[in-house]
């Protein structure tokens, strides 16, 4: 069996997935044959991986990241259990790749035991196809509600003998606290694979911080293995980087004379958002989310992304003014650009049996297309071209259950697969499509950007013929296996991974209460 470690955390969005990723990346570029791994991730941003027999399957795109990091193609195995939110209330079960179920606070006792098989049976094949296993957890390791049929985080490390790190963000204040807790809350069999700490998003004079990290140390008996800085250009596939209001990364200057302003619509079911970190990668735009009506006004292009609820999500902007702000911006003569549900929502019509169950619903009649749903979900990679321009090559990736079945013939698409079957659609200033990462194409986005700019009367925007969105995604995961080899103990790490969970871990009052 092959070398493991299990990356915990104090709370959500604590960095598992990017120390996950850096470390994958460290050993990589050791030459270390690795794999990521995370038992259930509930997310609505997944990724397609194509299986073994060629038909199409989900894992959570951060998954997806880090097999990047470890220089692999994707595996339906890194992420065996995901979950996508549809309602506060409700989830769809992936399993292994294909939508199974709906998973509910009723039903999740009697679906947890099949979960949890899946889930340990595709780690114990991981880990003999590779030298070394990183696994992600999920949440915090110390939800004492959950503890009994956990198979994610101490559940999971305990299935499989794995020493633990356990991660705090100290920008949210209450690190400390918040690592001392984490150990004190877990009975004893799982304290003993709590090997140590790793601090995130440290910015400061690491000596103000030392007397901490010593006296931590003596309280609970475990080492921090180091403190990651806070670094600007870390906002690639990260979940947090979603947040209302947020620019997306570090905008490069314009080329030109001009920027590109780009408002991101952030439904609260929010899909696969990461689509538009591609257009932000290009110097000279400037990409946020929001939930603002004013901003969409004075926006250069608006995009409504993806979203698990298309329906409800199309109720919401209703109710919040959002589509009225939409419908003045496209009556301005500026770009509106749709993708998967946000596509749907421009329609005539959506008829969803499905999703919703809310049978017919009007769109926001911006494209002459109406969308059924279908109880058998795409999910495929996709692969084309352009429409405007034949010879501009487009990849992508689709995950939806809506599906066009009504079209004014004359409407142009958007894309052609390589069939030459028309996707999408055009008219005027308003585009949509159902593929997922089209522009991460270099090519395609620069020159659907320049039509943006065209339409906007931005005339001193430029492109910039030397933007590679795979290259900036490397850059991003290099920099993450910097971090980890500068300012981590990666001698003692891995001695974890090599040898186990160390024998020597103290137990830290009171443990986890009885249940």
């Amino acid at each position: 069996m092959s070398g493991g470690l299990l990356v915990a955390g104090t709370t959500s969005d604590a960095g598992k997935s990017v120390v996950t990723a850096g470390i994958c990346r460290w050993l990589h570029r050791r030459g270390v044959k690795v794999a990521p791994f995370k038992a259930q991730n509930m997310s609505n941003n997944s990724a397609v991986v194509v299986g073994a027999d060629g038909s199409g399957g989900e894992i959570g795109r951060a998954q997806a990241m880090q097999a990047a990091a470890c220089g692999v193609a994707p595996d339906l195995r890194f992420n065996p259990v995901l979950l996508k939110p549809g309602t506060d209330l409700a989830s769809q079960v992936v399993l292994l790749g294909e939508a199974v179920d709906i998973v509910t606070a009723d039903n999740f006792g009697s679906l947890r035991p099949r979960l949890a098989e899946t889930a340990w049976a595709a780690l114990d094949e991981l880990r003999t196809a590779y030298d070394v296993v990183i696994c992600e957890g999920a949440g915090s390791p110390a939800e004492i509600n959950l503890r009994a049929g956990d198979y994610v985080n101490m559940g999971l490390a305990r299935h499989a003998g794995l020493p633990t790190v356990v991660v705090g963000d100290i920008d949210r204040g209450g690190v400390f606290a918040a690592m001392f807790g984490t150990v004190a809350l877990l009975e004893p069999a799982d304290q003993a694979l709590v090997a140590g700490f790793v601090i995130n998003k440290f910015r400061g004079d690491l000596g103000l911080l030392q007397p901490g990290l010593d006296m931590l140390h003596r309280v609970t008996g475990r080492p921090t293995y180091g403190v990651l800085p806070w670094h600007l250009d870390l906002w690639l596939d990260a979940e947090d980087s979603l947040a209302y209001g947020r620019v997306l990364g570090r905008p490069a200057a314009p080329r030109g004379t001009e920027w590109l302003d780009v408002a991101v619509v952030r439904l609260p079911r929010i899909s696969n958002a990461t689509d538009v970190e591609a257009l932000a990668t290009e110097p000279g735009v400037r990409a946020r989310l929001t939930v603002e009506p004013a901003e969409l006004a004075d926006a250069d292009l608006v995009v409504l992304p993806g979203s698990k609820s298309t329906v409800a999500d199309l109720a919401w902007l209703r109710q919040t003014g959002l589509a009225d702000a939409v419908h003045a911006h496209v009556a301005a003569g500026r770009p509106l650009l749709g993708i998967c549900g946000g596509f749907q929502m421009l329609g005539d019509a959506l008829h969803d049996p499905v999703e919703s169950r809310q049978g017919s619903v009007p769109g926001l009649g911006l494209l002459p297309v109406e969308v059924t749903f279908d109880p058998v979900k795409t999910v495929r990679r996709s692969v084309g071209t352009a429409d405007a321009d034949p010879g501009v090559p487009v990849h992508g990736y689709e995950i939806h259950h809506g599906r066009v079945t009504a079209a004014d013939p004359a409407l142009p698409p958007l894309l052609r697969y390589a069939d030459g079957t028309g996707e999408g659609a055009v008219r005027g200033p308003v585009s949509g499509t159902h593929w997922h990462g089209a522009f991460e194409s270099d090519e395609f986005r620069r020159r659907f950007l320049v039509d943006v700019a065209r339409q906007a009367g931005r005339t001193g925007f430029r492109p910039a013929p030397d933007t590679s969105f795979a290259a900036v995604r490397e850059r991003s995961l290099d920099l993450l296996g910097d971090l980890v080899e500068e300012h981590l103990d990666t001698t003692a790490l891995w001695q974890l991974i090599e040898s186990g969970p160390p024998a020597d871990r103290p137990f830290v009052a009171p443990g986890a209460p009885p249940l």
